[in-house]
C-alpha cells in the first residue's frame, strides 16, 4: 500500500488496494486501475 510504481500503458501511480497474489489497486491521476498478477507491465518505483 502506498508505493509508487509505473505501468507501460497507464504511467505514473500509486497502490491504493491489494488483493494478496490476484491484483492490486492503482490510483493514476486519469483513472483508478485493478492491476491483476503477474505485473509484467507494472514495476515499483
Amino acid at each position: 500500500m502506498g508505493d509508487r510504481v509505473t505501468h507501460d500503458v497507464y504511467g505514473l501511480g500509486r497502490v491504493i488496494g491489494v488483493e494478496d497474489g490476484i491484483a492490486v489497486l492503482v490510483d493514476f491521476s486519469s483513472a483508478q486501475e485493478r492491476i491483476l498478477s503477474p505485473y509484467a507491465k507494472m514495476s515499483k518505483l
